[in-house]
């Protein structure tokens, strides 16, 4: 993948950081690790990549107003290998 994924901090204050994440084709987030709990909510219906810290790779499918809430620790990079955008805001938990 070449292209980057943009990310918008829609909200950080004490208690959350609301970021909007938009993938476009052949695009990823990069390497990075959750230090915090987090909720994701898909925007637009999709199919991501997701890469471990071993190189392992695995698929994610979402699904609109279909959100999904993962603790702290995780470690990945996010991809989207399909021809179409993918938008998720993804929200950190402060307290």
């Amino acid at each position: 993948m070449t292209a980057r994924a943009t990310p918008t901090v829609q909200i950080d204050n004490a208690d959350v950081r609301v970021t909007q994440w938009r993938l476009p084709p052949h695009s990823a987030i990069g390497f990075h690790r959750h230090d915090l709990d987090y909720v994701v909510v898909p925007m637009t219906a999709g199919d991501m990549t997701l890469t471990g810290p071993d190189g392992s790779r695995s698929a994610a499918t979402l699904t609109v107003g279909q959100s999904y809430f993962r603790k702290a620790g995780v470690e990945h990079d996010v991809g989207n290998d399909t021809a179409s955008e993918i938008v998720f805001l993804a929200i950190d938990i402060k307290r």
